[in-house]
């Protein structure tokens, strides 16, 4: 089943870079950024969380929690996150488990080759635990800032609504 925009978040039990868990259900009431991210420590991926880690002053002063979730091991994400000083939590999703129910686990393709891998997708989940926007084909360098963006709108929205 595809994950629709309104569609109750799948629920997320991984292990962070310290090897402490994170519920998603721990976050209700705050918005989360979910974002899936293909490995550790490469270009693009290094180029996203860094605008991540950059704007997370931005990301705090909207209420909201960044999570990054890649099929790395605990200790690839604590090298990571040491190297780049990312201040946000990341999760181990070795088993796949939780890239398959977001979806984003697919076959890739590069020089021919196909293979498995993440497609870079975020979800941003509202408080009361829905899907409230998903991100495909995401720019790693500008993510961060749209985002931003959106949650302020989203926000907005939600207060006039009510």
């Amino acid at each position: 089943m595809a994950i629709k925009l309104g569609n109750q978040a799948p629920e997320i039990n991984l292990p962070d870079q310290d090897g402490k868990t994170h519920k998603l259900s721990d976050y209700l009431g705050q918005w989360v950024l979910v974002y899936f991210y293909p490995k550790d420590d490469t270009p693009g991926c290094t180029a996203e969380a860094c605008s991540l880690r950059d704007n997370l002053p931005k990301f705090a002063n909207t209420g909201a929690v960044v999570l990054g979730v890649s099929t790395d091991s605990v200790d690839s994400h604590k090298k990571f996150a040491d190297k780049y000083k990312l201040l946000f939590t990341l999760l181990a999703d070795e088993d796949k488990k939780t890239v398959a129910a977001y979806g984003v686990w697919q076959e890739k393709s590069i020089y021919g080759k196909k293979y498995m891998g993440i497609a870079r997708t975020s979800f941003l989940i509202s408080p009361a635990g829905k899907i409230a926007k998903i991100y495909e084909q995401v720019k790693p360098e500008a993510h961060a800032e749209e985002v931003i963006e959106d949650l302020k709108q989203l926000k907005s929205a939600s207060r006039l609504n009510k």
